[in-house]
């Protein structure tokens, strides 16, 4: 046996053990996130039914599933076009329904005690839920957000990926909240009717404003999202910092026009409320055609590069052309070829989001080649995955230089 012989498992070991150890940073700390998320989620209902007792925490619950249904399947459809990894939804919904929530009650406490200190035994309820209530719930609610934006920048190609983190888990906060508040209302009222008990709270929390946590947390998700499409560092630190006080602002006049009521509240609801909701959700679309026409424009690129086939651009271009590519491979081959044509889908999705990023400059060559490996990889995959079915991703010789050769012109400044 030679030397070489002798030297060639040492190196493969190495790298086996390199390789097995970056899986298991990037499995395991997800893991174990959404471990101690589900932890502060049974101290929140372990915090509820002390609260409120069992019964009206299990009312409250069932009464709150409706307006999260209607949340979620709103995010749902703003995220098809590039759905975001499921682990960090989950993530999102779970700090808004564990830790924010856990946050904010313990700060809501010492700030109620604060402003005893500082403002005397007086009644200053308008105070805590009109100023600091808003202040401390957004800032817990934005907290994953922000911290998703450090950790995982990648992730973030524009305002709906910021809209979609922010309002899930702001949904997830709303959902304990209107547990706290539904689960309240069944101990004092019963069930009631529009005058009292729990459908009086369910009318206003669960027909009138089940995007109202949404809506305002979604402020901080367009200005992380504004900050990801710019090169300024100052606009990258003042956008999110803008975003977080529309956030504050927002719900600091809902909660204002709550504890006015009658024609203040239907003031404030119909001339600020609505308007701001319908604008904000404009804006959805108008960036999810933008998202489109961002790909569409990659997608030749992406051809001559060998990463897909020319019978596949137009499919790729719309998602009613994914839709039925995706109905054809389920109907002819099954789930799991679906489900890989669908992986192969978002990596192409992906790439051409970098790409578009490279051209205007936004990302560094060192990360948009890690990042271009690791989405090719995902493609090959899904290609091998998807190999034998009748719409199976045919192979292609991958030409690199026809993605660099792109990002070799200096960006036009801006």
């Amino acid at each position: 046996m030679s030397t070489a012989d002798l030297r060639e498992p040492a190196s493969d070991l190495s790298g086996a053990r390199r390789l097995q150890t970056r899986k298991h940073h990037v499995v395991g700390w997800p893991i174990a996130g959404l471990i101690v998320l589900g932890i502060c989620g049974l101290v929140m209902v372990g915090v509820t039914t002390s609260r409120v007792g069992v019964l009206p925490a299990l009312v409250g619950a069932v009464a709150a599933l409706l307006p999260v249904g209607v949340v979620f399947a709103a995010i749902v459809w703003i995220d098809r076009w590039e759905p975001e990894p499921p682990l960090l939804l989950l993530g999102a919904f779970l700090w808004g329904a564990g830790g924010a929530t856990a946050c904010a009650l313990l700060l809501n406490d010492a700030v109620t005690g604060l402003g005893d200190l500082l403002l005397g035994a007086n009644d200053h309820r308008f105070f805590n839920q009109a100023v600091m209530a808003p202040l401390v719930e957004e800032a817990a609610k934005a907290l994953f957000v922000v911290g998703l934006w450090f950790r995982r920048r990648s992730e973030f190609n524009g305002m709906v990926d910021g809209i979609v983190y922010a309002a899930l888990t702001a949904a997830g906060f709303a959902f304990t909240e209107n547990i706290l508040y539904f689960g309240k209302a069944f101990a004092e009222g019963g069930l009631g009717g529009v005058s009292g008990g729990v459908v009086a709270v369910f009318i206003l929390r669960g027909v009138l404003a089940p995007f109202s946590h949404p809506l305002f947390t979604s402020m901080v998700g367009i200005g992380i999202g504004l900050a990801s499409r710019t090169r300024s560092k100052r606009l990258r630190v003042l956008w999110p910092v803008i975003g977080f006080l529309a956030a504050v602002l927002l719900h600091a006049v809902w909660n204002a026009s709550t504890l006015l009521g009658g024609v203040e509240f239907l003031n404030i609801y119909f001339l600020i409320m609505v308007p701001i909701f319908l604008g904000t959700f404009w804006g959805v679309v108008w960036q999810r055609k933008r998202e489109q026409t961002i790909v569409a424009a990659q997608l030749p690129l992406l051809q001559r590069a060998g990463l897909i086939v020319r019978s596949e651009v137009d499919m790729l271009a719309s998602l009613a052309g994914r839709r039925g590519w995706l109905r054809k491979v389920r109907r002819s081959a099954g789930p799991e070829a679906a489900k890989a044509v669908r992986d192969y889908q978002i990596a192409v999705t992906e790439l051409a989001f970098l790409q578009h990023r490279a051209s205007e400059g936004r990302t560094t060559s060192a990360v948009r080649r890690a990042r271009r490996e690791k989405l090719i990889e995902e493609l090959k995959q899904a290609r091998r995955s998807a190999a034998g079915t009748q719409h199976a991703i045919q192979t292609a010789r991958i030409k690199i230089h026809e993605l660099t050769q792109m990002n070799l012109r200096k960006p036009p400044r801006r």
